[in-house]
């Protein structure tokens, strides 16, 4: 089958459905791959590049279309595009078919095959490969934040200087999905103060990792929509969320909103009273601009300026960086690719039974076949009973005491020894013996009493050994002499002392060495 990537023609888009990179993959997989000529040029990727990997150039776009099974397209068909497709042909890429109600009919009519990317089950571990609203909304986080440093007349980070001391830029980032998150990190990596709110409780966790402080709503209210996205709230929430929102306006110099609801207007979060109490020089950027974004006064596809404070609504966020995003939107339909055609033969096969691909297909030989049934849940595993764990031992000895048994008999060996000892040993062998028993006694309790606060259980315990032998060479290398008969130790003896003590302090302070590096090894 032949693969046909044209043009795309809607303003301002530079992207391109498939790269050269990806051409030759495509061909390995048994497709021929057909081109228009200038379709990378916005994106730095020329014919020549194309014919190198395989791909055959068309000169325009009514042959192209005419004569591919399969076109890739980023930005959704006009309908003109529409009636060059054709008939029977399979279409992939951008539909958004809750919103474009007519181009579905359109494309029915032509008894087409649809897979819209954006109806991707997300949810899906095994569709993340394909996931394209992922890579795009990551590539348009980070261009939010470089169209607010270039829309911002101060420094991201503070600076003391000669001339004097310049505070850090303070961002709020409204909506912490894909898009947000990478904002956040980005804003943080530039060395702003970054703040933000989610509906989903459980990003926060996500937000501080990236450097960010999660604000959050004083009210209680699950926001997860499925999917990846956040649901519709409550007026209640909404009205706390406001209240936020507005303190947030006051103290921010920089807010990025990227919250979008499937299927609907993307909700108002910034009002036109916010934006008044905004400092002079403050910058909005509305990621949702394209949908209608999150504040009243975007005018989407434009930056301009309201009450003192630029609002940037641009709509081509990603395609401002064209050639990254073209790279990785190219990679996912390629990964599309290989799940259709896993005979590797040339033919795509959209099997309804994977549920990948039927939540793709949104029509299917002109039938309509969206929305998708939901993903089946996976079956749950009936739980089973939690094995009682025994209380952990505060040191490294065993948990347990002894049975009366065991104990009775260790004390009755250990009574024998002793008494043995006792009627053989001669009297300056029975005095060294006691010292011996106690000072093992006295050194395991000492030992294996060791809590691994601070290291691991094993260099706790050669560090409590350690000290042991430490004050025991330092005892012999300078011994009490005051007492009756008392005398230095001889040359032998001294030596052992000090050669011993030189060894203990190196697996010591090692020890010591070894944790720093180890924990120096999770700062950032």
């Amino acid at each position: 089958m032949l693969i046909g990537v044209p043009k795309e023609i809607a303003p301002g888009e530079k992207r391109v459905a498939t790269v050269p990179a990806v051409v030759e993959k495509l061909v390995k997989l048994g497709f021929s791959v057909a081109v228009q000529s200038g379709a990378g040029d916005a994106a730095n990727f020329p014919d020549d590049a194309y014919r190198a990997a395989g791909a055959q150039i068309v000169p325009d776009a009514a042959a192209l279309w005419s004569g591919s099974d399969i076109v890739f397209k980023v930005r959704p068909p006009t309908a003109q595009e529409v009636g060059l497709l054709r008939e029977g042909g399979m279409l992939v890429g951008f539909v958004w078919p809750a919103q474009n109600p007519e181009l579905m009919q359109q494309l029915a009519a032509r008894r087409a095959t649809v897979l819209a990317i954006d109806a991707l089950p997300r949810q899906l571990s095994r569709a993340q490969k394909m996931d394209a609203l992922t890579s795009m909304a990551g590539i348009s986080g980070y261009r939010a934040v470089i169209e607010a440093a270039n829309a911002f007349g101060r420094f991201f980070n503070g600076q003391v200087t000669a001339a004097g001391k310049v505070p850090p830029a303070k961002v709020f980032i409204a909506g912490a999905g894909v898009a947000g998150l990478a904002a956040i990190g980005t804003a943080a990596n530039l060395g702003a103060i970054v703040r933000a709110n989610d509906t989903r409780a459980e990003v926060a966790d996500q937000v501080k990792s990236l450097g960010g402080e999660f604000v959050k709503v004083d009210y209680e209210e699950e926001g997860s929509g499925g999917g990846g996205y956040a649901k519709v709230m409550s007026e209640g929430f909404q009205q706390a969320q406001r209240a936020m929102y507005a303190q947030q306006a006051r103290e921010a110099d920089i807010i990025i909103t990227t919250a979008l609801i499937p299927g609907k207007p993307a909700p108002k979060l910034i009002t036109a009273d916010m934006v008044q109490t905004m400092q002079p020089g403050s910058v909005i950027v509305d990621m949702a601009a394209e949908q209608g974004g999150n504040c009243e006064l975007t005018v989407p596809g434009e930056a301009v300026v309201r009450h003192g404070v630029t609002i940037v609504g641009y709509t081509d966020l990603a395609s401002r960086l064209a050639k990254q995003s073209s790279t990785l939107y190219s990679t996912n339909l390629q990964r599309l690719a290989e799940e259709l055609c896993k005979a590797k033969d040339g033919v795509a096969v959209v099997n309804m039974d994977d549920e990948a691909i039927r939540g793709l297909t949104v029509i299917k030989d002109g039938a309509v076949t969206w929305p998708a049934p939901p993903p089946k849940a996976p079956a749950v595993a009936p739980q089973k009973p939690a094995a009682t764990m025994p209380p952990a031992p505060k040191g490294h000895g065993p948990g347990e005491p002894m049975s009366a048994q065991s104990l009775a008999i260790t004390f009755g060996v250990g009574a024998l020894l002793f008494l043995l000892v006792g009627l053989y040993a001669p009297a300056s062998f029975l005095a060294h013996f006691t010292v011996f028993v106690l000072a093992c006694f006295v050194g395991y309790m000492v030992i294996w009493n060791v809590t691994p606060s601070l290291h691991t259980p094993l260099m706790s315990v050669t560090n409590a050994i350690s000290s042991i032998i430490a004050i025991g060479a330092l005892v012999q290398v300078a011994p009490p002499v005051g007492g009756a008969g008392a005398s230095r130790p001889a040359q032998l003896i001294l030596g052992l002392a000090v050669f011993g003590l030189a060894l203990t302090a190196v697996n010591m302070f090692g020890g010591f060495a070894v944790t720093r590096r180890m924990l120096a090894m999770f700062r950032k």
